[in-house]
């Protein structure tokens, strides 16, 4: 008996830790049914790189959703960059955090002639044409990225959310933002999602980070949507769920139905 008692303690906590936020289903839903073009509408085949303003201008006229990524460099300027160091799309084996932004703007981005641009530029090209889904890079445990964003927020006008593998992201915006709509960004984690190192990257693969975060929705890899956690939040809890990343007409079909929001590139979706 105290053995099951135990066992149904601990499901108990387990549910009550991965809960997310009930009171803000109605503006969670203005995120739904929307295709979120991954980094932007970008196409290296067309010499548009990710996360670059083409790509954004692209994905306005084509009315598709946007989701990008924000990070801080040296100078604590706010710029829209996927990656933690520069080597994939800039060919320099140095971390963004380690580079001024007027550093930044010698470089370009996969040998065209477009640059890193700054989170306001985008911002100034989008101006609420869209709705975008601002993934917040925080790879340590300082939250001063949010409170730039956050500010730099304040005068747009358009539809907006956010997102982080992070928690402690969504925690500062749980506490200072809470009208703004917050996402757990997850999959099977199998590197350090921060400073935390694996034991973080195990508690947000698992979502248990949700008693911290509370968020309004969860994007979820595709391909890893059999998690437990994941399953019984869609499918019991009714959260809302978005998925990444679609990249083909196959995957976009059977995602379609199933999850509230989908995120997607290298393809554009047919219906």
């Amino acid at each position: 008996m105290k053995i099951l008692t135990c066992l149904l303690i601990l499901f108990l906590l387990y549910i009550f830790c991965i809960l997310p936020r009930f009171t803000h289903r109605r503006e969670s839903r203005s995120f739904r049914h929307i295709l979120f073009a991954h980094r932007g509408l970008f196409s290296n085949e067309k010499g548009i790189p990710e996360n670059s303003l083409p790509a954004f201008s692209r994905a306005v006229s084509k009315g598709y959703g946007i989701e990008l990524d924000v990070q801080l460099t040296k100078d604590q300027q706010l710029v829209v960059f996927h990656d933690s160091t520069l080597s994939r799309m800039c060919g320099l084996d140095i971390h963004v955090r380690e580079k001024t932004y007027e550093q930044l703007k010698e470089l370009t981005l996969l040998h065209t002639k477009e640059q890193i641009p700054l989170f306001s530029q985008v911002l100034k090209l989008v101006d609420g044409q869209v709705p975008l889904l601002i993934e917040i890079k925080l790879p340590c445990f300082s939250t001063s990225t949010c409170a730039l964003v956050d500010k730099a927020m304040a005068g747009y006008k358009g539809s907006y959310c956010i997102e982080s593998f992070n928690s402690l992201a969504l925690f500062w915006y749980r506490v200072h933002r809470p009208d703004v709509v917050r996402g757990q960004l997850s999959s099977n984690l199998t590197r350090p999602v921060a400073e935390g190192g694996y034991l973080l990257s195990f508690l947000v693969k698992h979502l248990l980070t949700n008693v911290l975060s509370r968020p309004d929705f969860i994007s979820y890899c595709y391909k890893d949507t059999n998690n437990i956690s994941f399953c019984i939040l869609r499918s019991l809890l009714g959260t809302m769920t978005m998925v990444w990343t679609i990249r083909s007409q196959k995957a976009y079909e059977r995602c379609l139905n199933r999850y509230d929001s989908l995120i997607f590139d290298n393809f554009i979706p047919h219906s």
